[in-house]
């Protein structure tokens, strides 16, 4: 045992040593590369601001404050109570996982991350259902899948529904596929099905003691969540222009073109066109340029280049990473099993999107006229997309309550059916 514990410890300092070389390494660098090349850090750092203050500050900010607000007040552990039943024989999670799903899925990375680490920190799910929830809820959201890559970037409704069923189904698969990972005293969990007044009666009474509990008067707990979600915000934005800028100086340098070069060449030997590459390559450090590298080039088919798209939303991109892992260090969170789970997803819905593509190819001259009328139409919500104020709106006001209630009736019907055939399975054994 002795040396097995010498042998781990020499393994570990020789891991952080070479964390700690790579991270300094790549530090100097980008420092080098800042200095000798001054203007496009500068560039590429105030559009990313650009970007931080009038699309993600309006867009996250009020969700944070949101999700502090609902566990102070035990709505999240209510909704927990009521989808218990529904989520252990889906997901083996508990039922507040598929409350984070719903708001997730509805309001795209990285809220799913700032409210799984909030019940990592209340101990209201282990360390291997909140790497997993993270893992099933950092998606992208419905109006900037559909407003800003579809109709922004391809320029066409064609491929919105293609890539809304590769991304979000890929989630929930690799939410499924994740219940198997880890072994937990609760992994079967109880699926006994008290009745729905008891039900109810334990949901209010999961919400009042989380209440009291929390035990702080609304205006100071009203007061904290604006503090605690600025800074998060802050850290958010400050990721986006790190990152921002980072992309620009390694493009700008050429240091990338050999990770380019590198990407068409495994592309060519797939059979697929080496012209894709840039696409992958802005989409490992950017999720919004990779989207856009991926539409940009209209002589290559349309499926590969929804399904690159794909691959990007789903990866998130380094900068969406860092986010992540921003928001969960106050827990005993991994990023390894994270950046694997972000592979995996990008894969998956890549493959989803050949599959499906003829399902949904097939009939061009309904999709031709909603594109005809979308671009002859005097209001379009799309075409009015890059005003700073009407994307956190649309976001609100129309796509999060509408996917929030989807999302969770999907987990009920779903939910409700695998209970059922687990009672007739138990039913069919006595």
């Amino acid at each position: 045992m002795g040396i097995m514990r010498n042998i781990e410890e020499i393994s570990s300092r020789r891991l952080s040593l070479a964390s700690a070389v790579t991270i300094g390494g790549t530090s100097l660098l980008l420092g080098c590369l800042a200095l000798t090349d001054a203007q496009t850090a500068l560039s590429a750092a105030l559009r990313g601001v650009s970007v931080w203050w009038e699309v993600l500050f309006p867009a996250l900010f009020p969700f944070f404050v949101l999700s502090e607000l609902l566990l102070g007040f035990g709505i999240v552990h209510l909704a927990g109570t009521l989808l218990d039943p529904f989520m252990r024989p889906l997901f083996r999670l508990p039922g507040v996982g598929g409350f984070i799903v719903a708001i997730g899925f509805a309001s795209g990375y990285p809220v799913g991350a700032r409210l799984t680490s909030r019940l990592m920190e209340q101990r209201l799910v282990t360390r291997n259902q909140g790497e997993r929830l993270v893992s099933m809820t950092t998606t992208s959201d419905p109006i900037f899948l559909i407003g800003a890559v579809c109709i922004g970037f391809f320029g066409s409704l064609e491929a919105a529904p293609v890539l809304a069923v590769a991304h979000y189904s890929g989630a929930l698969m690799l939410g499924l596929a994740s219940r198997f990972r880890g072994r937990e005293p609760d992994s079967d969990g109880n699926t006994a099905e008290p009745t729905k007044g008891n039900r109810i009666r334990a949901a209010l009474s999961a919400m009042h003691k989380a209440r009291m509990s929390d035990g702080r008067p609304f205006g100071i707990l009203l007061q904290q969540s604006l503090q605690s979600s600025l800074t998060l915000m802050m850290i958010v934005g400050g990721l986006v222009v790190f990152f921002s800028a980072t992309l620009d100086l390694l493009v700008n340098s050429g240091l990338l073109a050999y990770f380019r070069d590198m990407i068409a060449g495994l592309l060519h030997l797939l059979g697929a066109s080496p012209n894709l590459a840039p696409a992958f390559v802005n989409g490992t450090f950017e999720v919004t340029l990779g989207a856009k590298a991926a539409a940009a080039n209209a002589e290559l088919p349309l499926v590969d280049r929804v399904a690159v798209a794909a691959f990007v939303l789903s990866w998130a991109g380094l900068s969406v990473h860092a986010q992540v892992a921003g928001l969960m260090s106050r827990t005993d969170w991994r990023y390894l099993p994270f950046a694997r789970a972000r592979l995996y997803h990008g894969l998956l819905a890549m493959l989803i999107v050949y599959l499906i593509w003829p399902l949904f190819h097939s009939d061009l001259s309904a999709q031709l006229s909603v594109d005809a009328w979308l671009s002859e139409s005097s209001w379009s919500p799309w075409s009015h997309l890059a005003s700073p104020g009407l994307y956190p709106l649309l976001r609100s006001a129309i796509w999060m309550p509408v996917v929030f209630a989807f999302v969770l009736a999907v987990i009920v019907i779903v939910g409700a059916a695998a209970i059922g055939i687990r009672k007739l399975d138990r039913k069919a054994k006595d």
